[in-house]
């Protein structure tokens, strides 16, 4: 398969989702059938044939607007729909609408898959016309197909082209046509002439008319086969930001993931205005608001609001196209918005994450970006007393730690915590750092990598050297921190703390506060539906129910290799993981209602969980699919399948917390090797080391990357802790060997 090139994908209008895959067969599901039964039809009477199984999918926006249309087809006769994930949106309202302008109820999102664009509907309706689902492997070049959908807006069109070609996109194989295919065709089958459906239209091109492409329906068909149901009311939301918390006015699309809210799509006021207001009012003067800000482009504009009436009046002050400004909004038009200052920022560094914090008094408004004043007004009236975010035009743009109170000075993260003499020596680096150096700046880690970032960019000469240097800096800190986290006591170690230090390595930006709390939630959640008194035995049940029925929780079915899968932040987002960070998430579920007697059990290839009651049956719960109860039997027949190699009863012995993190550790460290990169490598087999000084398997293969990366002393290092300790199972000679050529 040649790979589809870059220019070509870099003109698509639509860009792929990124996620999931696809568990027990819908019955009704209509899969192809033989070859030789299936007549070929022309346009008129195929139109008319499966014009009933084609539906037009709208979602709505909060304010209960209209908010996008696709297509979408019936692929079951007791009411499963296909269609493309983006057609539905994120946590949006959903109808279905058919060709005889009746409308169906969406009850769940039966399924999703990010990584391939699409998703099931189960609606609210039976005895449907389902369409005959093809073998997209089998379909050739120049085939003549039609499709079918709703091409802006223009209901149930169909249009007629043939397909072209198979290309991988982004490493995805994808069905190219020479079709007109337009916004609103999205999600809609393309069919062969005997009425088979081979691809959903995901994408078009931006430049030619009749180019676009098709997801193969063989992976609709894996989806099929495992679903991962939420219900509507869950669906809902599904990162949605808490009404308690937040008002979002004027439109846009507003919603939170991994502790941080995100905008994008413009918002409906002047100039694609949209707020988000705090619905908990600052105190009296003087107050100070906060929050870190990062612009997904730098035309854009995004900020904080303060003053607000909670309609069109307000104080706001944001970047915008390289300037910083403060404006007041007295109405809904150009008329009524005032540039009260507007100045270039030295200390705004562009894509990056920039504090502003504006202060409030009896007599001025103060602005700061990053801790370094850049303006002051004399205070005025306002026209109201919230506070929160706004966004500007087109502009997508992340937000983080919104903070109100009298004095915020103290939480920003200046470059100024870092001492003078430590700046002078990251300035003058000109070759690779040393240890000292790394060490004297893990007291100000966060600054730090701050600070080195800023460098990088200034002289690009230094880059690789200065990136290189600040990721060595964070995850020394981190590393630390985990060793520090895992030295406690066993029944006082934080496992999900634990875990979440892991993704941290990967992501400096993480923090866990808010991961930790959505779990602390989740567990309140679950133990109101518990009724007074309850055993052990029902709240394994509600938990099982809560994860995996009421939430959708399942096993990664397409991308189980993506690092993603083993970042806890993202499996609570994604509700999609591997089978030891599932079972991470549902022991610490178990945890937090009460349920002490889960513990992870650490059978090769195929981490599990297991129940051990004070009295009755132990139960050995396959998270990964869906917690079930499986056998001992079954249990031994995963280890084979796996390893290929006989049960041992040792397997069944409980995984202790450090254990559990090891195992996480080491498979990010099989990922990063089989994606070649062995800088990452490197990363993660420093912490393994860390945490098992005594592994002379992480030191041989960190002894060997190291030469890779032409660290020789650091491999040397290596080589001679093996020399000196001599280990078990180790070549001692060819050691001494390669020691001494180095």
């Amino acid at each position: 398969m040649s790979k589809f090139p870059c220019v070509i994908a870099s003109i698509l209008a639509v860009a792929l989702l990124a996620g999931c895959n696809a568990t027990a067969p819908t019955a009704s599901v209509r899969l192809l059938a033989p070859q030789s039964s299936a007549e070929t039809n022309s346009i008129e009477q195929l139109t008319a044939k499966v014009r009933d199984s084609i539906v037009v999918i709208t979602h709505y926006g909060r304010d209960g607007r209209e908010d996008g249309v696709g297509a979408g087809f019936v692929i079951s006769r007791d009411g499963l729909v296909a269609t493309s994930l983006h057609v539905i949106g994120e946590a949006r309202p959903i109808r279905v609408q058919f060709a005889n302008g009746q409308s169906a109820d969406v009850t769940e999102v039966h399924a999703t898959d990010r990584k391939f664009d699409l998703a099931i509907l189960r609606i609210a309706k039976t005895n449907l016309p389902a369409l005959r689902l093809g073998d997209s492997d089998l379909l050739q070049q120049g085939t003549a197909v039609i499709a079918l959908g709703n091409p802006l807006g223009l209901q149930h069109s169909v249009v007629q082209g043939v397909v072209s070609a198979r290309r991988e996109i982004e490493g995805i194989d994808m069905i190219q046509l020479a079709i007109p295919i337009e916004p609103g065709n999205s999600g809609g089958p393309l069919l062969d002439m005997k009425g088979r459906v081979h691809g959903i239209l995901t994408l078009k091109s931006a430049l030619s008319p009749n180019l676009g492409f098709a997801m193969p329906v063989n992976h609709l068909k894996a989806l099929i086969t495992r679903p991962n149901p939420i219900p509507m009311n869950r669906w809902l939301t599904l990162g949605a930001l808490n009404p308690r918390d937040w008002t979002p006015l004027f439109g846009a699309r507003w919603s939170q993931k991994a502790g941080r809210i995100v905008v994008d799509n413009p918002g409906t006021g002047f100039g694609g205005r949209s707020l988000c207001l705090a619905t908990k009012l600052p105190p009296a003067r003087p107050f100070e608001i906060a929050a870190s800000v990062r612009l997904g482009d730098e035309g854009g504009a995004a900020g904080i609001v303060f003053g607000a009436d909670g309609q069109d009046r307000h104080f706001a002050f944001y970047p915008s196209a390289g300037q910083m400004r403060l404006t007041r909004f007295d109405g809904p038009n150009v008329f009524a918005w005032h540039i009260l200052k507007e100045t270039p920022c030295a200390s705004y560094k562009p894509g990056e994450w920039n504090h502003l914090r504006v202060r409030v008094d009896s007599q001025k408004i103060h602005c700061y970006v990053n801790g370094e004043s850049v303006c002051e007004i004399d205070a005025d009236e306002f026209p109201g007393a919230q506070v929160g975010l706004a966004k500007f035009r087109d502009t997508h743009a992340e937000f983080r730690n919104f903070q109100v109170g009298t004095n915020l000075e103290a939480a920003i993260p200046v470059l100024s915590a870092v001492p003078e003499a430590l700046r002078a020596r990251v300035e003058k680096l000109t070759a690779n750092p040393d240890a000292e150096l790394i060490e004297a700046l893990q007291p100000f880690a966060s600054a730090g990598r701050i600070l080195l970032a800023e460098r990088a960019r200034l002289l690009e000469r230094d880059a690789a050297t200065l990136r290189e240097l600040s990721a060595r800096v964070h995850c020394r800190a981190v590393q630390q921190d985990l060793v520090s986290a895992l030295a406690l006591p066993e029944n006082q170690i934080d496992l999900a703390y634990a875990a979440l230090l892991v993704a941290k390595l990967d992501n400096p930006d993480l923090d866990p506060g808010p991961a930790r709390a959505q779990l602390k939630e989740m567990g309140r959640e679950i133990s109101a539906q518990l009724p007074p008194g309850s055993d052990g035995i029902a709240k394994l049940e509600a938990l099982r129910k809560y994860l995996f029925i009421d939430n959708g929780f399942h096993g990664s079915r397409s991308d189980f290799y993506h690092r993603a899968n083993s970042y806890l932040d993202q499996v609570l987002d994604d509700r999609e993981g591997l089978p030891i960070t599932l079972s991470v998430v549902f022991m610490e579920l178990a945890r937090e209602i009460g349920l002490q007697q889960v513990v992870g059990l650490p059978l090769p290839g195929h981490f599990m969980v297991k129940y051990i009651p004070t009295q009755g049956t132990e139960q050995i719960i396959d998270v990964f699919d869906g917690g079930k109860t499986v056998t001992l039997s079954a249990a031994q027949e995963a280890v084979l399948a796996a390893t290929g190699e006989g049960f041992r009863e040792s397997q069944l012995k409980p995984a202790t917390k450090r254990e559990i993190i090891v195992r996480m550790l080491h498979n990010l460290q099989g990922i990063a090797e089989h994606d070649g990169n062995s800088r990452d490598v490197l990363r993660y087999l420093d912490v393994l080391v860390a945490l098992s000084i005594d592994s002379a398997a992480d030191r041989l293969l960190r002894a060997r990357m190291r030469i890779q990366n032409r660290d020789i002393p650091g491999a040397r290092e290596d080589l001679k802790w093996i020399l000196d300790h001599q280990p078990d199972g180790v070549d001692l000679e060819r050691v001494l060997q390669l020691y001494e050529a180095l």
